[in-house]
């Protein structure tokens, strides 16, 4: 998915690209220099989206691995409606119910969807000492700006 994520917004990026670049070129440039610098451009900007999101997986995948004796508890835990912050953040409610016989906490991998269901972004999210019996409240956030409709879903958490 995220290869697919890449590959579109470079050619989403290399027509923008081509449009600014041929709206600025000189009669020195051929065609084929200016889309060249255009799809260079794209590379990097696509290239930096897609380190961006392998890092926010790849810090998910850290987190769960540092907890230890968890148990999965992705039944015990329910999203709220996606929003927006004040940054433009997409951000989500986190409500987890300890079922278990003493206070725990939680480790919630919150996976933001585009309307596709493409994975957009990670969020991991703590909520942490839930006695016995009670519910915890988080909010999940979102690494960077989303566009258009997004989703939420929960991918896996685990009690510790």
């Amino acid at each position: 998915m995220a290869r697919y994520r890449a590959r579109l917004a470079a050619v989403a990026l290399t027509a923008l690209a081509t449009v600014a670049a041929l709206a600025g070129c000189s009669d020195d440039d051929s065609p084929s220099d200016v889309v060249s610098r255009a799809e260079s451009a794209a590379r990097s900007v696509g290239a930096e989206a897609t380190d961006a999101f392998a890092s926010a997986t790849a810090e998910a995948g850290r987190r769960f691995d540092e907890v230890k004796g968890g148990v999965d508890a992705k039944d015990e835990v329910k999203l709220g409606t996606p929003g927006t912050d004040g940054e433009g953040r997409t951000t989500v409610e986190v409500s987890v119910d300890n079922t278990a016989g003493s206070t725990r906490s939680f480790l919630v991998q919150v996976d933001f969807t585009e309307r596709g269901g493409d994975l957009a972004d990670v969020a991991v999210v703590t909520v942490s000492d839930v006695p016995s019996g009670e519910s915890g409240k988080a909010t999940a956030r979102s690494t960077r700006k989303l566009g258009g409709e997004v989703g939420a879903k929960v991918e896996r958490a685990v009690r510790y």
